[in-house]
Order: C-alpha cells, then sequence, then structure tokens
C-alpha cells in the first residue's frame, strides 16, 4: 500500500498544492470567531486534510465501538472523527496543536449536540498522554506513524488504532477496508489491534513451551516430557492467543499479564488449559 515516505509525501503535497496552492505554505492562526480551515493548511508536523466523511464512517465501524471505549484522534483538525465517535455515545477526544481548530472543533461539537461527550486539548501528540485511550485514530504520514509505534505498541493490548491511508512501519496490520469510489482520493482505512506482550517461557501442566513474538505474530517451541513440539499458527489479537501444537492440537486463551487461561482442543474434544509466565 505505501511505498515509501518521500512518495507518499510527494502524493499528499502535490494533492493539496491543487486545492490550495496559498496555504500550504502556512497559514497564521488568526483567533478569529469567523475562522474557518482550509483543506492544504500548513501544521506543526503535517498539513491539513481532512478524512472524507465516507471514510470516517468507516473507520469508526472497524472500531467496533461500546460503552466502554474511550477513543482518541491524533491530530484531530476539524473535530469530525471525534464528533462521529461521540454520536455513537462514547467519550472522545481531540489532540491538535492549532488552536484555531480546536475552538472550531468545540463549536461543531456543541452544534452537534455532543459537547458533554468530547473534549479537544491543545497538545502535541507525541507528547500526549494516550494511555486511557481504547481506540486510536489518525491521519498522519507514515514516518509519524513509526515514531509513534512504541508508544502505540505500550497501550492496552486490545486498543484498537485506525489510520487513514498510511501504514505504521513494519507492523502489518489486522484488518482492512477500501471505499469503492473513485471520486475520493483517500478512501482506505486500516486497522491494528495491539497485541499482549507473550514472548518468554511459559509453565503449564505437564510441561512448559517458549515464545517468539514479533507483533501479533507468535512461534516456539512446546516441551512435554523429553518431547519437543513445534508451534505454528500463533496469533494474538489483543489478548486473544490462539496457536496449533505439532498440528494435532489447537489452544485458545486469554493473556492476563503472567497467566493464560483457556481451551486445549484435540480430536473434537476440549479440555481446560492454563499457564504461568516463568
Amino acid at each position: 500500500m505505501v511505498k515509501t515516505e518521500k512518495f507518499w509525501t510527494f502524493v499528499f503535497l502535490g494533492f493539496v498544492l491543487l486545492l490550495h496552492p496559498v496555504t500550504v505554505f502556512g497559514q497564521v492562526n488568526s483567533g478569529n470567531s469567523n475562522y474557518e480551515p482550509q483543506s492544504g493548511q500548513s501544521g506543526k508536523d503535517v498539513v491539513w486534510v481532512p478524512t472524507p466523511h465516507q471514510l470516517v464512517d468507516v473507520m469508526i465501524r472497524m472500531a467496533n465501538l461500546t460503552s466502554n471505549d474511550y477513543l482518541v484522534d491524533l491530530g484531530s483538525g476539524d473535530g469530525r472523527i471525534v464528533i462521529a465517535a461521540a454520536k455513537k455515545g462514547i467519550k472522545a477526544a481531540g489532540v491538535e496543536f492549532n488552536p484555531d481548530l480546536i475552538e472550531f472543533s468545540k463549536k461543531n461539537a456543541k452544534s452537534e449536540g455532543v459537547a458533554d461527550k468530547t473534549e479537544f486539548v491543545q497538545a502535541d501528540f507525541f507528547e500526549y498522554d494516550m494511555s486511557k485511550a481504547t481506540v486510536i485514530t489518525m491521519f498522519l504520514l507514515t514516518d509519524i506513524n513509526r515514531r509513534l509505534k512504541p508508544t502505540l505498541l505500550e497501550l492496552k493490548p486490545g486498543t484498537r488504532i485506525i489510520t487513514n491511508t498510511f501504514s505504521i512501519d513494519d507492523w502489518n496490520y489486522d484488518e482492512k477496508e477500501e471505499l469503492n469510489d473513485n471520486s475520493i482520493s483517500w478512501k482506505t482505512a486500516y486497522m491494528w489491534i495491539v497485541p499482549a506482550k507473550v514472548e518468554g517461557t511459559w509453565k503449564f501442566e505437564g510441561g512448559e513451551m517458549t515464545l517468539a513474538q514479533t507483533y501479533q505474530k507468535v512461534t516456539g517451541i512446546m516441551k512435554i516430557g523429553n518431547i519437543s513440539y513445534p508451534i505454528t499458527d500463533g496469533r494474538l489479537r489483543g489478548d486473544v492467543l490462539s496457536f496449533t501444537c505439532n498440528s494435532e492440537f489447537k489452544i485458545t486463551c486469554t493473556v492476563n499479564n503472567r497467566n493464560m487461561k483457556g481451551t486445549s482442543e484435540r480430536e473434537g474434544k476440549s479440555r481446560p488449559w492454563e499457564a504461568t509466565k516463568q
């Protein structure tokens, strides 16, 4: 999808130059109550181009929001994603460096009747504490996503990260949706689910296993007695780990810090299974 940072920066800037050849190179924050943002205006880290409303709807749907969720939009612009989330009944926050966009977003939220469910914070998103978020949305360039990756990976397992168009370095996405509309320039959404940390040695009744992890992909060896078996098809979806051992039985379990608890299935029969990290 994403070829190189240089390639996509060129495309991104080229697109907004066609729309607004002047504002791309700078816009002074006016503090004017009649302020209207312009697609392509300059920002701290990227020029601002709004996510199309059609893709906002896709991103919100992909998040599969519940009443327990808290969404944070990094580089929230005019607040459209935050407002869309709030309309689903959840609390949502936008992090934006431009104070005019902050005030504009607050007015939009008020006019849409969701001011009580939204918060707009003027801040650098590299410094913002997003640890309470269960959903992160963003429309940022690949290089910025790469710099944010270490912070994103430390979020609570199961946190959904949804981007417009751009990837997160070498971390493969869990889901992808694309609008079938050629009139829209930005029409692809990707979702990652923060995986639990499972790398290391785990003890279980009758043996132990050693796991290696690359994001949501898990490999390893299970040892029972003096015999070692390969672990295959290992995958994390948030805090849920599933894998196959020796092509014979499948384990599905929930990871809770240093404990795993779930079921082991073999030949159509299942039984409880649990392990503890050493």
